[in-house]
């Protein structure tokens, strides 16, 4: 039997290359065309005070999950800005004691719910899912992850002692509109780069067939969630990582027609209630919050809403589905 040699290799490892950084730049560009108009919209927000202006009406909500009314100014930066903008704003507003490890836990995790609602909304969207039902999903689900949370650690009297923070964001040197969009540029840049290894690490795994074995290892609970093998991996890119990764790469799957409408609506609802599991559940860990709440709460608690979501979903025909609760993908 004839044996590939070292001239056969190249040009088939140079093609699976090329493809990679093809597939890489097809998707970063989709994700780029989403992101760049809402990060300039949401500066343009910022610089205008408007996002002070919205945290008002959440003031009377955080008395629900037992937190200040002024914490709403953190919730609020953080679901229009991002996660990094919440903790800025927590570490300079002044309250008038400090909150405890339950209070920092609760808020914590809804933001990790509920955070950069305009980018990664837009990138549900772009997937093939509505956007106010995803909307409606994160804010309420954020609430009510808050409330469960709040509630449990009150009455277990847990967890109450003062928070301690192990770290405090620096002060920003150069605050003008240069060094804001030099920034931007960094930002965009090491998304490119992070999506063309998540590419190349789901091409290792569909070659060496460890997405089927991870197919079998998760089936269980995947299709109790309703999520079919072929977004299964994605769903843990989405999961691990996040969900701009996770749904960047979602988009082209849908696209592609290789996954169904229904697993995209699972999927993308999954990874909306819970993402970035290591990288965002260390940083609030930093605040002061308890694992108890934004890792294993958050991740249960997510589990459970979408296993009811499905439940809720299940018996309804093809075409109701997805005309209430999906669209085609452009």
């Amino acid at each position: 039997m004839d044996t590939p040699n070292a001239s056969t290799i190249r040009p088939s490892l140079g093609a699976s290359l090329a493809r990679i950084v093809r597939d890489s730049l097809r998707i970063s560009l989709e994700l780029f065309k989403i992101m760049v108009p809402v990060v300039i919209a949401v500066k343009v927000l910022q610089e205008l005070g408007a996002i002070a202006w919205l945290a008002r009406p959440l003031a009377p909500l955080m008395g629900l999950v037992g937190l200040p009314a002024e914490i709403g100014l953190v919730w609020a930066t953080a679901m229009l800005n991002n996660i990094y903008s919440g903790i800025l704003v927590f570490a300079s507003l002044p309250l008038a004691e400090p909150l405890s490890v339950a209070q920092v836990t609760v808020l914590s995790t809804m933001i990790l719910v509920a955070h950069g609602l305009p980018v990664e909304l837009r990138i549900a969207q772009r997937s093939g899912t509505r956007l106010g039902f995803q909307l409606g999903l994160r804010f309420l689900g954020a609430l009510a992850f808050g409330a469960i949370l709040h509630t449990t650690y009150s009455s277990l009297d847990v967890l109450q002692e003062p928070a301690r923070m192990l770290w405090q964001p620096a002060a920003q040197a150069d605050t003008s509109l240069t060094a804001w969009v030099i920034g931007q540029a960094r930002n965009f840049a090491s998304i490119f780069l992070i999506i063309l290894g998540l590419v190349a690490f789901v091409r290792l795994l569909e070659r060496i067939r460890a997405t089927e074995a991870m197919n079998r290892v998760l089936g269980p609970l995947l299709r109790l969630l309703g999520i079919g093998p072929t977004a299964s991996t994605i769903t843990i890119v989405g999961l691990t990582m996040g969900l701009s990764y996770g749904g960047g790469l979602i988009i082209h799957e849908a696209k592609s027609g290789s996954v169904s409408k229904r697993d995209v609506f699972y999927a993308v609802s999954l990874m909306g209630l819970c993402h970035s599991l290591f990288e965002d559940t260390l940083l609030m860990m930093l605040l002061g919050a308890h694992t108890s709440g934004i890792l294993w709460g958050r991740l249960l608690l997510s589990l459970a809403a979408v296993a009811l979501l499905v439940r809720l979903t299940r018996r309804m025909a093809d075409p109701a589905f997805e005309r209430r609760l999906g669209r085609s993908v452009a």
